[in-house]
Order: structure tokens, then C-alpha cells, then sequence
């Protein structure tokens, strides 16, 4: 099998092939009757789920207050169709809007946005400005970005290395950190995409190297969490690890919340230009102690993530607000 069979059949990430089958059933179910348990299953989770945190997490994910106007572009959720819109966006929009009268009004924007748009939309990413409140944000690409690995290999029996492999690209952040530590032996970095990234010692742009396995990750103590278009899209994977997630303060985030994240209790946080680096890798060599906790503040932090039925609550009720904001 060659490298390219290998990494598919062998890379750790969530199988499309279960994602689509499982969306694909899920669409043989008439909306109507979502619809119509929409009231009982919101009575239901009422009761099962802690209200405060609930509202909490609504509250983060839609920041809107008062009613809002959707502007001359919106669209009625039952036109949405997968025609034209990327296949994983569709399903998982399509998951929650379903259980909603089809003529009720949205504006969306599919992809890995910054950009805080004029009207209230639905969107996967935000910038972590203040006045972002018109990016609403809905658990979108999830089958990319929510996975979970089942790491046991403890933190002491790991490589004393940090690990990065990634589609540099154009992105300046990601360009710098392979630019400094290329080669160094503490930092095990390369590019894995193709003619991306304008790198000195790669005029070309050539990947240095075949892609790694989310499961070879997992022999380093530490993992290069970088930006990318919006968020560092490894995060959450390698928050439910017992490595360390090393990266600079976030700028961007998602359903995961990444702006509720503390450097030095759920990641390593290092200099935007990376000037501090191996100063905190030697500290947490040092102090195994503190970085097992940051492990397991981690690990906490993520399993809030894994309880499908409370997602989907999250979810709807962050459109409810949504919906009955934007008159």
C-alpha cells in the first residue's frame, strides 16, 4: 500500500464514509417529523442538562441582543440545497434547521471566515474581537474538526519533541515558525503541502515530508497547534491527547469555544514570533507535574464536547434565539 492508501485507511480522523451514511439516513426521515418533536425533545433536555450551562454556552455561541434585522440577503432555511455548498456544511446545518419551520429566515456563510458580517449569520469561525456578535456560531464541519483520539501513551513516556506537520501555504504564522526551527533537533517541523509556502530553504515549495498519522502524533510530548485559514484545525485532537497543545494566544474560534482558552492551564502558550519556544518546552520537561495537568485540564475541557444529545440541544437552542431575535 502506498503512502498516500496508508494515510487514508490509517490517519486517525473521523470516517467520511460513516459521516455520509449516517447524514444520508438521517435525510430519509421526513422534516415534518422533526418539527413536530421539536417541543417534547426541548422539554425533555430541559430536564436532563444543568440550565445554567446551557444558557451559558447559548449565550457564547449567539451574543445578540434585541431584535436584529437580516438585511435584503437572507433566505428562507428550506431553500438551502447541497447544490453549491460544501457537503459537510449542508448536513450539519441541515441537522438542526430541519427541526425549524422551513420559511423562517437565515443568513449563513459557509467555510473558515473572519470577516464579521453586517447582519446576524450563521458561521462556523469568528475572529475573537469584541464586536463580533453578528458571527453566530453553529458546530459546522464537525466530522474535520471534532475528533477524538484515545491516547495511552502517558506524557512521561512520550518523545521530549515538538511536533508539527501541516499545509504551510501562504499563512505568514505558519511560514515563520517552519522558517526558524526547520531542522532543529527539539522541533521535529515540516510542511506536507506541495507547492505552498515560500520558504527559504524550499524555494519551491515542495512538502518536505509525507503526512503523519494523528496516532504517530501521539509519540511527542508536544504538538505545534497553528492557525490556518481560521482556527488550528488539530486542536481539539490533540486536546483529548496526553501530549500538549503549544501554540500561540488563539484569534479565531469555533463551537469549541477556543476564546474560553487559558494558556499554561489548557495549552502551552508561546510568542507569536515563537521567541519563547524552547523556554517553555524546557519548563514542562522539567515540570512534568504542571504539564500533566495542563493534559488534564485538557481532557476536561474537551469531554464537554462528546455528548451528542446535549450538542444538538446547544444547538437548536442557539437557533431558537437566533430565529427569535431576527424578526
Amino acid at each position: 500500500m502506498n503512502a498516500s492508501l496508508q494515510y487514508v485507511f490509517h490517519s486517525g480522523k473521523n470516517s467520511k464514509f460513516l459521516y455520509y451514511l449516517k447524514a444520508f439516513l438521517r435525510e430519509m426521515v421526513p422534516d415534518q417529523c422533526m418539527r413536530q418533536r421539536l417541543e417534547h425533545e426541548l422539554e425533555i433536555c430541559s430536564k436532563l442538562y444543568d440550565e445554567a450551562y446551557i444558557s451559558e454556552r447559548v449565550n457564547y455561541y449567539c451574543k445578540l441582543q434585541g431584535i436584529q434585522r437580516l438585511g435584503s440577503n437572507s433566505s428562507a432555511i428550506g431553500d438551502l440545497h447541497k447544490k453549491g455548498n460544501n457537503s459537510t456544511y449542508f448536513f450539519d446545518s441541515r441537522e438542526i434547521l430541519r427541526w425549524f419551520s422551513p420559511e423562517l429566515k437565515w443568513n449563513f456563510l459557509f467555510g473558515d471566515i473572519r470577516e464579521i458580517p453586517p447582519y446576524p449569520t450563521i458561521v462556523k469561525s469568528r475572529s475573537l474581537t469584541t464586536d463580533n456578535a453578528n458571527s453566530v456560531l453553529l458546530k459546522l464541519d464537525k466530522c474535520r474538526h471534532f475528533v477524538y483520539v484515545n491516547d495511552k501513551i502517558p506524557f512521561n513516556k512520550k518523545k521530549d519533541i515538538a511536533i508539527f506537520r501541516g499545509q504551510v501555504g501562504t499563512r505568514e504564522n505558519r511560514i515563520r515558525f517552519i522558517q526558524q526551527f526547520a531542522g532543529n533537533p527539539r522541533i521535529d517541523a515540516a510542511n506536507t503541502l506541495a507547492n505552498g509556502g515560500l520558504i527559504a530553504d524550499n524555494p519551491n515549495g515542495e512538502a518536505i515530508v509525507p503526512r503523519m498519522s494523528l496516532h504517530e502524533h501521539l509519540d511527542y510530548k508536544y504538538i505545534m497547534a497553528l492557525e490556518g485559514n481560521d482556527v488550528a484545525s488539530n486542536l481539539k485532537w490533540v486536546m483529548s491527547s496526553n501530549s500538549l497543545a503549544v501554540m500561540p494566544k488563539p484569534t479565531c474560534e469555533t463551537w469549541f469555544m477556543e476564546g474560553r482558552l487559558q494558556g499554561g492551564i489548557h495549552y502551552v502558550e508561546v510568542k507569536d514570533d515563537y521567541s519563547d519556544l524552547l523556554q517553555q518546552l524546557d519548563f514542562y520537561t522539567s515540570h512534568p507535574d504542571a504539564a500533566e495537568e495542563i493534559s488534564r485540564n485538557a481532557n476536561t475541557y474537551f469531554n464537554q464536547f462528546r455528548d451528542e444529545r446535549r450538542e444538538r440541544y446547544i444547538a437548536l437552542r442557539v437557533m431558537l434565539k437566533y430565529f427569535d431575535l431576527c424578526k
